[in-house]
């Protein structure tokens, strides 16, 4: 039976349902092997396993341009969609494999960006459903932006210095010291680029280390800190624990919140 554009776009974006979690989970975990596959490549691994890995990144590459060719035939409005945010995320997630086809070398830099997939299921509370409270969802989101970033910047700083510095940048690992120790402004200087790209790519680390981090850390610090200034009540309809000292309603629902003893 075959499903309908209402049905596929349904089962593509629920999180509810046990098929709409089974989809949305499983596309979560192909995720996370294809960039894991990227990381093992970077290592002197058997010929054989090697081509093992790239049949399980083949089919998985597959497996997405099946899920964006159907998330775009299910968008009501196709324009929209392919200019989206996550559209591009996805397009940019099959894009390296079937240009590759054809030597675009350069366009394999994009592969390391897979990992921005996850940011569909982090928005949703999906990957941290586990989470409840307000202040430890922003806390993975900011473990998850940091983690993310200096991931691929590893990837494309290892994919540009490694053809040219094999000895310095062997290994993911190496690319990945470099930019913790880059994007953190440490800078022991044991590890540099040599090519010109490689180099502008440390200029943007060092942007992007400048900038986001301190951001992402300030809101955390002021989320905690407006924490502090709330006090445990829990609201009897929709659960939410923590509110001012004196509100007399949920901020979330409205709901009449239970008076508060006072010692």
């Amino acid at each position: 039976m075959l499903l309908s554009r209402q049905e596929t776009e349904f089962y593509l974006t629920d999180l509810e349902t046990p098929i709409g979690k089974a989809i949305n989970l499983t596309l979560a975990a192909m995720v996370l092997i294809s960039s894991g596959i990227f990381v093992a490549e970077t290592y002197n691994i058997p010929d054989s396993v090697r081509f093992q890995l790239h049949l399980v990144d083949t089919a998985i590459v597959i497996i997405f341009a099946v899920e964006y060719s159907l998330r775009l035939w299910s968008a009501e409005n196709k324009v929209q969609y392919i200019f989206s945010f996550y559209s591009i995320i996805d397009l940019m997630a099959i894009l390296p494999f079937f240009l590759g086809m054809v030597d675009i070398s350069f366009i394999r830099l994009l592969r390391w960006f897979r990992i921005l997939r996850l940011i569909r299921f982090i928005d949703r509370k999906f990957l941290f459903a586990s989470i409840s409270t307000e202040d430890g969802m922003i806390f993975a989101r900011i473990l998850f932006t940091l983690f993310a970033i200096v991931f691929i910047y590893s990837g494309l700083i290892y994919q540009v210095e490694h053809p040219v510095n094999p000895q310095n940048y062997g290994t993911f690992l190496d690319a990945f010291y470099f930019s913790v120790v880059t994007m953190t402004t440490v800078g022991f200087g044991d590890v540099i680029p040599i090519s010109e790209l490689g180099r502008l790519l440390t200029v943007l680390m060092i942007f992007t280390g400048i900038a986001l981090i301190p951001w992402q850390v300030g809101d955390l610090i002021k989320r905690v800190v407006k924490t502090a200034n709330q006090v445990e009540t829990v609201c009897s309809n929709c659960g939410l624990a923590f509110h001012d000292v004196d509100a007399g309603f949920c901020k979330r629902c409205g709901t009449k919140l239970p008076s508060r003893r006072v010692d």
